[in-house]
């Protein structure tokens, strides 16, 4: 895969494009997606999509990045259009988050209006500052340090004006970070009928790339086995997300596990 640096995005356009992937990951790791999540973005622009994976830095306002992002993402697509590398063909926009990227999802989703057929958010999470970051706690008792919007404010932004109608909200059952239950409750209050909740094996850090080596010694001993068999592990959970993503994205296409 050929990645590109397009106004803070790296990018990936595939031959006979379907549609478009807008990308936002984590705290910190979404710095650099493309290594940092380059198996699961390899594997959607294998199925057709444009992939535009946005850089941030993380602060505590989270409505400025948001407001970045978008505007980070609308220069790439602009920046592709006079390349003519989008053609003339409709291409559906989806946004993907991951953990911090979901709240910036809801932030762009809640305060712009933006072309979106549908946005998949993995892993949600939406803390208060002083539980995010260890430091913070330690300050707040003389400082007043919180994320703009706060965890509540977000919520009812979300509640109130989020208008991506269609969405995925993706679960891990050992994601002891994860704040899904919530933000299902509300998406369920405003979107009842176009809502889909998977909960997928696997923890947090599923999402972000498993490229795993285990380099096997002359005799294949006890140690060889157990690494194996947790390279083994980490592939299937990535594998079963990048099936539930693909199947949700074009669900009339037939996808073989063989393929991912």
């Amino acid at each position: 895969m050929y990645w590109q640096e397009i106004s803070s995005n790296w990018v990936i356009v595939p031959r006979n494009p379907i549609g478009i992937v807008h990308f936002l990951g984590g705290a910190f790791v979404g710095y650099l997606p493309h290594i940092t999540y380059r198996l699961l973005l390899e594997n959607l622009s294998a199925k057709g999509f444009i992939i535009i994976a946005t850089s941030f830095l993380n602060s505590l306002d989270h409505i400025t990045i948001a407001k970045q992002a978008l505007l980070d993402f609308d220069q790439a697509l602009l920046y592709l259009q006079k390349k003519s590398v989008l053609g003339k063909a409709y291409l559906p926009i989806y946004g993907v988050g991951h953990s911090m990227g979901c709240k910036i999802h809801l932030l762009i989703g809640s305060l712009y209006k933006v072309d979106r057929v549908g946005n998949i958010l993995i892993s949600f999470n939406n803390y208060a500052a002083s539980d995010a970051i260890p430091l913070v706690e330690k300050l707040n008792s003389n400082l007043n340090i919180e994320f703009t919007p706060t965890p509540q404010e977000t919520q009812d932004l979300v509640h109130e004006n989020y208008n991506i109608r269609r969405n995925l909200l993706i679960r891990f059952t050992h994601d002891t970070l994860d704040q899904s239950t919530i933000l299902r409750k509300i998406l369920q209050q405003r979107f009842p009928e176009m809502l889909t909740a998977k909960t997928l094996q696997g923890n947090h850090f599923t999402p972000i790339n498993q490229d795993l080596s285990w380099k096997l010694g002359r005799e294949f001993n006890p140690l060889d086995a157990m690494g194996q068999w947790l390279r083994q592990e980490a592939y299937r959970d990535l594998n079963q997300l990048k099936y539930t993503i693909n199947v949700w994205l074009n669900p009339l296409a037939i996808f073989s596990r063989k393929s991912l």
